[in-house]
């Protein structure tokens, strides 16, 4: 992906447009939200990883999107917002390493969030230290936080800092073979809806032999099946193929495994709805992520359809060779 988030510069007119109008009315800091609280939309991740355009995105299908906010102001923009009249109902806003001296306050900002009850979701784009590296030497820039080092120094420290963040992510997005095309696609999958389903599941089917997806919440092996690889006349086809699928849940153990691990995943959706949780990716694999994990797939996600779980389907690494 040519991400510019490598090239971009740090915009230091966030702090005097806090304050200014919003929607038309202008509108103090301290005073006290009256109208709709607006639903609100964190974007961090990796510098390079695409938050650019997921900003971009965000913004055309018509969030107010703010870019390298600090994070002790997110409370005040979220308090704007909801004096706008109604103009500003959804608000995203790009928290980066540029801002990394406001880090400290991101923990108290995201607590009075929470006592002010406000809708909260955090994306965060993520990509391997090779991806990267890559796009920094394309646009040749140096990384934030690389100083006298290398690139993939600056990259290691970075990780470090955004550790905690991520892991409390909402959606984590691995960018590291999508083009801007088809990151958009991901975003607009999860956000263009004018109504917001309780959970949206990812079902992902891969092949080990090319890397455990970065961005899975959940991983299942489907190794254990039989590999229709090894049967002349299926090995051609993909786990779409109603041979090959056949093939699979003919084996010992193959529906009862899509029974039993379906059943868990209700336990564990009802605890995602429960804690707030809106995203989750379940990676299945196997080893060429063509056959078993395929068809495990689309019958895991039809099962997933069937209980009210809103689920898209990848198949991460089906048409490699």
């Amino acid at each position: 992906m040519n991400e510019r988030d490598a090239d971009e510069t740090d915009r230091t007119s966030t702090e005097a447009t806090a304050g200014e109008a919003i929607g038309g009315a202008t509108i103090e800091p301290g005073e006290a939200a009256e109208a709709a609280i607006p639903e609100l939309v964190i974007i961090s991740g990796m510098s390079g990883a695409g938050r650019s355009t997921a900003a971009k995105c965000l913004e055309d299908l018509g969030w107010f999107v703010v870019d390298n906010l600090p994070p002790a102001l997110i409370p005040t923009m979220v308090d704007l917002g909801a004096r706008s009249q109604g103009n500003v109902a959804r608000i995203a806003v790009v928290v980066d390493v540029r801002g990394r001296r406001f880090f400290d306050n991101l923990r108290e900002s995201l607590a009075d969030l929470s006592a002010k009850h406000v809708t909260r979701r955090t994306v965060f784009l993520e990509a391997s230290d090779e991806a990267l590296v890559r796009r920094f030497e394309s646009v040749r820039r140096p990384h934030p936080l690389q100083g006298d080092g290398r690139i993939v120094d600056g990259i290691a420290a970075e990780r470090d800092l955004l550790r905690e963040l991520r892991g409390d992510a909402d959606l984590v997005i691995d960018t590291s073979s999508l083009n801007v095309h088809e990151l958009r696609a991901k975003l607009d999958a999860q956000f263009a809806g004018e109504d917001e389903p309780e959970l949206r599941a990812t079902v992902m089917s891969f092949g080990y032999k090319y890397g455990l997806p970065v961005d899975a919440d959940l991983v299942v092996d489907c190794r254990f099946l039989p590999n229709p690889h090894w049967v002349p006349e299926l090995r051609p086809f993909t786990g779409l193929n109603d041979e090959v699928a056949t093939y699979v849940f003919d084996q010992p153990g193959a529906k009862e495994f899509l029974d039993r691990y379906a059943e868990l995943l209700r336990l564990i959706a009802t605890g995602y709805r429960r804690e707030g949780k809106r995203y989750v990716t379940i990676a299945v694999g196997c080893t060429g992520g063509k056959h078993r994990s395929v068809a495990m797939s689309e019958r895991l996600a039809r099962r997933l359809a069937s209980d009210g779980v809103e689920t898209v389907i990848v198949h991460r690494d089906m048409g490699r060779e």
